[in-house]
Parts: structure tokens; C-alpha cells; sequence
């Protein structure tokens, strides 16, 4: 059981600094780190320590955070088959992590933004799961979801970053994955949060996850709700959590776990990835996921 997952392949420039500056503010921070990121490689790098076999589909550069960018993925096995290289910039994350483990995020798309629904694979075959974020151009997601879903894969797709709801694409989509931010974004408003979940249903997945940061999950489906607490940690970095959760999620539901189950794995695989620094280099093992459970 293969996961495909479409998405954005970065080099993050992080810098730790005691608070997130204002507008207009400069906050001395420490040296700055260079990693591995992109929200598309950092959900493959997931799934793939969490045990499921991956393959990618995105663009980099020929430049010099090309290597740093990839790195990740190759230490991880992910099949990078369909990688292209493309005249562009690689993507490039500036990331400042707060003394309390909050993050502010810049993204300088590249090569990403330049990729489109001809990189796509020729065939899905051999794949049985889809994971999709927010970080490509709207059409390459369009129509990855569409093929996907004609080709009988299981569509998740992570609504991250934010933008406005398309029709065509939650239409084509299984499981819909979003936080609290992206669930407004995506027409999910009013006080109860279930509500606003279940009002997403209607535009065609058969399942609504949000999550919620300390306050762990909630999943809606045709015919039931499951609401899972957070794994108690004392985070240090939160940048590579919300990944963790997608690319976990997609793993245990490619290797056959029931949803509730997948579900308690990602929460306790995003749990953990925010007890170290980083993004990929802080997401944990199938072996860490089963110790902690």
C-alpha cells in the first residue's frame, strides 16, 4: 500500500528567538539553522518513518539549498521518482520559533509554484492513498485529486495554508484536514466546532479532521465524531506538528489501521514531534509512535 503525496519541497532557515516580532520590530535570535521542509516533504517524511512506503511528486531547483532540501527525504526512503528539477529557485522557508514554542512562518515558493498538472504521474498505479496540501498551485491539486479519485485512491487533503474553499477539489477529496484558522477559512464558521465541521461533509468528504493544538482533535463523519486529546508533552517547537498529524494519518490508514486508531497515532506523532527543534529532523519513528501509545 503506497502513498502518493503532491506537495512543496523547501530548505527552512530557522531562527530561535525569545518572542515573534512585531510589525516593524527586529528580535535578536540565535544562529540560524538550515533544514529540511516544505509541507508536501515534511508529510511524506512522516509517513514514511511512520511505516508506510511514499513517494513524492514535486520540484526543486539546481541551486545550492537543492541538497538540504532533498535531504529528508532520501534519509527517509521516500521514492523521489517523480521529482522534477525545474529552472526555479527551490523553495525557501524563513522560520522564527518563539521561546514558547510558537512559530511565524515566510515561504518563497520557487520552483514549487512553477509546477503543474503535466508533472503529475502518467499513472497512479500501485498507489492506494493521495495526500495533498495547500503549497502548489490550485490546479496541479485540482487534478491530482481528480485522477486520484476516478483511479479509486483515498484522497486526504490538508487545506494548509489557508485559502479559499474550491468546489472541484473538496468534491474529489475523502478526508479533509484542516486547524482551526483553515476550518473558517473553508466556510466553516459559528460557535459549535463540531457544526462547523459537519457543515464541510456536505461539499463531499466523507470525513472533517481539525485540529486543535493542545487541545488534541476532532473528526466528523457521516455517523460519528471522535474527539482525542492531546498527548501530553512540553513542546519546544510546534513548526513540523500539523504535518506529523497528516503524514501519520495517511500511514496508519494506508497500512489498514481503523480511523479511530490512525487518528490517536497522529495525534501522538505530532505530540512528540514537538518535543525536539525542527520539522522533519524532529518527527519520530513507527517504533517511537508505538512506544508512547
Amino acid at each position: 500500500m503506497t502513498v502518493l503525496v503532491v506537495g512543496s519541497v523547501n530548505a527552512d532557515v530557522t531562527v530561535r528567538a525569545p518572542r515573534l516580532p512585531a510589525p516593524g520590530e527586529t528580535v535578536l535570535g540565535d544562529d540560524a539553522r538550515v533544514s529540511p521542509g516544505g509541507k508536501g516533504a515534511n508529510q511524506a517524511v512522516a509517513a514514511a518513518l511512520a511505516g508506510a512506503s511514499v513517494a513524492f511528486c514535486g520540484a526543486a531547483g539546481p541551486d545550492s539549498f537543492r541538497a538540504v532540501a532533498l535531504s529528508g527525504l532520501t534519509r527517509a526512503g521516500v521514492n523521489l521518482e517523480h521529482l522534477h528539477e525545474l529552472n526555479a529557485p527551490t523553495g525557501l522557508a524563513l522560520v522564527t520559533v518563539a521561546a514558547d514554542g510558537e512559530n511565524a512562518i515566510t515561504v518563497a515558493s520557487g520552483a514549487n509554484a512553477r509546477l503543474t498538472p503535466l508533472h503529475l504521474p502518467a499513472s497512479l498505479d500501485g498507489f492506494t492513498h493521495l495526500l495533498l496540501q495547500n503549497e502548489l498551485p490550485l490546479d496541479v491539486n485540482r487534478e491530482a485529486a481528480r485522477r486520484a479519485y476516478a483511479a479509486g485512491l483515498t484522497v486526504l487533503y490538508n487545506a494548509a495554508p489557508a485559502r479559499e474553499v474550491d468546489p472541484a477539489l473538496l468534491a474529489h477529496t475523502h478526508h479533509l484536514i484542516v486547524n482551526e484558522h483553515e476550518l473558517a477559512a473553508l466556510g466553516g464558521k459559528g460557535e459549535d466546532l463540531e457544526k462547523r465541521a459537519w457543515t464541510l461533509l456536505a461539499c463531499g468528504p466523507q470525513a472533517v479532521t481539525v485540529t486543535l493544538g493542545a487541545r488534541g482533535s476532532l473528526t466528523v463523519t457521516a455517523h460519528a465524531a471522535y474527539r482525542l486529546p492531546a498527548h501530553p508533552v512540553i513542546p519546544v517547537d510546534t513548526t513540523g506538528a500539523g504535518d506529523t498529524f497528516c503524514g501519520v494519518l495517511a500511514a496508519e490508514l494506508a497500512q489498514g489501521q481503523p480511523l479511530p486508531a490512525a487518528l490517536h497515532a497522529a495525534g501522538i506523532a505530532a505530540a512528540l514531534a514537538c518535543t525536539r527543534p525542527g520539522a522533519q529532523d524532529a518527527m519520530p519513528s513507527r517504533t517511537e509512535i508505538a512506544a508512547a501509545r
